[in-house]
């Protein structure tokens, strides 16, 4: 098959170069430019005013919290804020952008040159937290598009403009990784950013986030390869896997003597495989011009700075954006080694893991067991448990106070460890009788897989019911 054929002859002396463009969506009330309101999954073209239908004689108002959202954000990521940054109309044909262009930031953005640090789990035995970085090349404001929702039954498309006029920030980073793991790695410590942030829910699923992979190959030493593009990735996971399926892809056409195209590939989850979308060789006009309705954009160091008159509710002030930072997750993670002496691999864990650190500061403030064995208990018994029903932290049936009465049972002597196992599971049942719903739907889910769906659902439910009552 092609996809071994790539893995078996890839050279090893090509290397592949990665630069990402994450899309990220502001959370906020309402829409960058309108005073629409911001929704997932409300009724189609029910969230659109005049404005994002661009009716003649609309105008663009500016969204101050999305401004300060996009300031917090450059601020947390090194980044030096523009004290004035341009609007500019980026023009191309689509049916779900029903302006004709996209309001963006392509001359003058609101945030450069600043740095991401990540880490990943790296080593012989994947246990090593390996610590990288990667430039921030610039944050852009701009509107969203609309979406459009493909009938191939009926062979027809659909646009829906719930969407359209939504704010984002476009954050471009430089072609500083190698590989699927590290980007997956830095969109994954960026999503945790930008939610202790609270800028951007972060949520991959709902397209909050959406990541474009540029892609090249080259032999180090040598000019950069000719490059790709994969666009709107949707998962960390899917990240890695089109990131390393195209370098391998790009190394197997250059050893076997052909020529990589300049185009735009999208990713399937199925295959694994990028596929070509459009190439690039036409370069597209975007006939960027200057926003006229909307003037320069000024961030003001202090309220002292601002100009005179000006009502506060309408000025974005750098020391009030500044004092407002929260804790961001490499300090966290910090914090989490100097205060419970715990290795950086298991803070590393606990803070990526939406939910784990409140659960383990919970349980270790309720104990006696000191914070290393509440740290294996944590990362072996519960994780392991939620990882085999497929629970989050959130739907755990044990709660951080019974594990603590565990613990403390076992720290008195008065249960042994395989005991404290047993509780742990009984915990489970008592979840179940006390009338967890999400804990009896997640044991008939595991019953209809290892039965391949022919197992009647009301049948397994009453047993089940009957079971753990």
């Amino acid at each position: 098959r092609t996809g071994d054929r790539i893995k078996n002859c890839a050279p090893r002396e090509l290397v592949g170069v990665v630069g990402l463009e994450i899309h990220a969506q502001i959370h906020s009330n309402t829409k960058l430019f309108s005073g629409s309101r911001v929704g997932f999954q409300a009724p189609p073209n029910s969230l659109v005013s005049f404005f994002d239908a661009s009716l003649p004689g609309t105008l663009p108002v500016l969204n101050r919290r999305c401004v300060e959202a996009a300031v917090m954000t450059g601020l947390a990521l090194n980044c030096t804020i523009n004290r004035k940054s341009l609007f500019d109309r980026k023009h191309y044909f689509y049916a779900d952008l029903p302006a004709g262009y996209q309001i963006t930031q392509q001359r003058l953005p609101i945030a450069v040159d600043g740095t991401l640090t990540y880490s990943h789990l790296g080593g012989r035995k994947r246990n090593e937290v390996v610590t990288k970085s990667v430039r921030i090349k610039q944050i852009q404001l701009e509107q969203d598009s609309g979406k459009s929702l493909h009938d191939d039954y009926r062979n027809q498309t659909l646009i829906d403009l719930n969407r359209a006029g939504v704010g984002l920030m476009e954050l471009v980073m430089e072609p500083d990784m190698s590989c699927g793991e590290e980007a997956a790695a830095a969109v994954r410590e960026m999503q945790l950013i930008l939610q202790a942030l609270g800028t951007c829910q972060g949520n991959m699923a709902e397209g909050q986030l959406r990541v474009d992979a540029n892609v090249s190959v080259h032999r180090p030493g040598d000019p950069w390869g000719i490059r790709t593009e994969v666009k709107n990735i949707n998962s960390a996971r899917n990240l890695a896997r089109a990131i390393d399926y195209e370098i391998q892809r790009q190394m197997f056409v250059l050893e076997s003597g052909g020529t990589v195209q300049n185009e735009t590939r999208s990713f399937d989850g199925k295959t694994g495989h990028t596929i070509p979308m459009r190439d690039k060789e036409g370069l597209q006009d975007y006939r960027f011009m200057p926003e006229p309705n909307l003037p320069p954009l000024m961030v003001y160091e202090a309220c002292s700075t601002a100009p005179p008159g000006v009502a506060p509710s309408q000025v974005v002030v750098l020391e009030e954006v500044r004092e407002r930072l929260p804790e961001l997750p490499s300090v966290r993670r910090q914090r989490l080694v100097e205060t419970y002496g715990i290795l950086p691999e298991h803070s590393f864990t606990l803070v990526n893991e939406d939910g784990l650190m409140d659960y383990f500061e919970a349980v270790v403030r309720e104990t006696k067991a000191g914070p290393r064995k509440v740290i294996g208990w944590v990362m072996n018994e519960l994780q392991g448990l939620l990882h085999q029903q497929n629970l989050s932290v959130s739907q755990s049936p044990i709660s951080p106070q019974a594990l603590a009465q565990i613990l403390n049972l076992q720290e008195n002597g008065q249960i042994s460890s395989s005991i404290a196992k047993q509780v742990r599971d009984n915990k489970m049942v008592q979840a179940i009788r006390s009338g967890n719903k999400k804990v009896l739907n997640k044991l008939m889910g595991l019953v209809q897989k290892e039965t391949k769906g022919r197992a009647d659902p009301v049948l397994v439910r009453a047993i089940l019911e009957q079971k753990t009552s």
